[in-house]
């Protein structure tokens, strides 16, 4: 590699659904320059405020098994990119607080060139109320942002099969 050429560095944010599903495939299928690297980044939300009066115990079986869960969909993640881009070099991280700061902090401090997000496609009501990750990661970041995008009906069949 030639001296002050960097690789290109591509985020991939994911959150277990059909359309980080979308994302990851989108980005296996397309041809990437020598040396490119991609970083899988899940967020969990922090759940205190959900359980605040439940037991401690309850609340650590709840909060460890929203990590088990966590920690398989980056594995998940980084198998398919092995089985179907191996030339990409891939890293997990996880993170816990809001979802759109952490993925902007993130794509900021790693200096990504690229971050890719699914897109629920929510309609403007349900935006309203539950917010957009992908919107805030389009309208934030320092960098390029792809949001990928799939048919409602492929989204409906995925959710029937689980």
């Amino acid at each position: 590699m030639k001296q002050g050429l960097r690789t290109m560095k591509i985020l991939l944010a994911i959150d277990g659904s059909s359309y980080s599903d979308a994302a990851v495939s989108e980005i296996c299928r397309r041809p990437w320059p020598a040396g490119t690297e991609v970083r899988i980044i899940t967020v969990d939300a922090p759940w205190t405020e959900v359980l605040r009066g439940s037991s401690p115990s309850m609340f650590d079986e709840f909060n460890m098994q929203l990590r088990t869960e966590a920690w398989k969909r980056l594995n998940d993640a980084a198998a398919e990119f092995k089985r179907n881009a191996p030339n990409l070099i891939v890293t997990s991280v996880f993170q816990e607080g809001s979802p759109k700061d952490k993925i902007l902090d993130e794509a900021e401090e790693w200096e990504a060139d690229l971050i890719f997000v699914g897109s629920h496609g929510y309609g403007a009501l349900k935006r309203l109320f539950l917010g957009s990750v992908s919107l805030a990661v389009a309208t934030n970041a320092a960098c390029s942002v792809e949001i990928v995008r799939i048919p409602p009906s492929y989204a409906f069949e995925t959710a029937k099969e689980l």
